[in-house]
């Protein structure tokens, strides 16, 4: 991996899961809800829901968008499962949590100066996660439901970070970020967040 020349960059924009943060696994959690089934059906009902979740997460970027996008993916789990959970009681049971490292590789790229933003295929409720795990203080732009591979999202940070793209560099875990970023005229470096920091100059 090629090192980049920190002073060459303004901006520094972050995919949010997978980079950020990731899931605390919900399993336990759902079999608590659901004493009547059976570990590996929950799993499998969990796989078919993330499937359909992932799919249309930029859908969820409004408030109502994200209850409606809720109730289908809760009815994908249901409909694997052969339960009746309620929406509500499906999101609650999951969690997330920084990845290692996290915090202090955002400190490194404040302390150089340069401006954060999340940039994810994640719903509206991306700004609570981020409070949550109180990372978002570090973040002057949040953009949710980005619908990487297009390079829509990443422009829409810059432009409300006043940052040209050239100026800028991505970070994130996937082929559809590095994709995005070359689409949107920014250099990428892959996750972990650690290791793309380590290689700044």
């Amino acid at each position: 991996m090629g090192r980049i020349d920190a002073a060459s960059l303004d901006a520094v924009t972050i995919d949010g899961y997978g980079t950020l943060l990731t899931v605390v696994d919900p399993v336990p959690s759902l079999e608590e809800l659901l004493p009547s089934h059976d570990r590996e059906s929950i799993e499998h009902a969990f796989r078919a829901e993330t499937a359909y979740y992932q799919e249309h997460a930029s859908e969820g970027g409004t408030t109502q968008e994200l209850a409606l996008l809720h109730e289908r993916s809760v009815a994908v789990f249901n409909d694997a499962l052969g339960s009746e959970l309620s929406p509500s009681a499906y999101v609650g049971a999951f969690d997330f949590e920084l990845l290692p490292g996290v915090r202090e590789a955002l400190d490194a790229l404040r302390a150089r100066g340069l401006s954060l933003a999340v940039v994810a295929n994640w719903d509206i409720s991306l700004h609570e996660r981020l409070e949550r795990v109180a990372i978002a203080q570090f973040f002057s732009a949040v953009v949710p439901a980005a619908s990487k591979p297009a390079p829509g999202g990443i422009h829409r940070a810059l432009g409300q970070l006043r940052v040209d793209a050239d100026r800028a560099l991505h970070i994130g875990d996937s082929e559809s970020d590095e994709r995005a970023a070359r689409a949107a005229g920014v250099r990428f470096l892959p996750a972990p967040l650690t290791s793309a920091v380590a290689t700044l100059a």
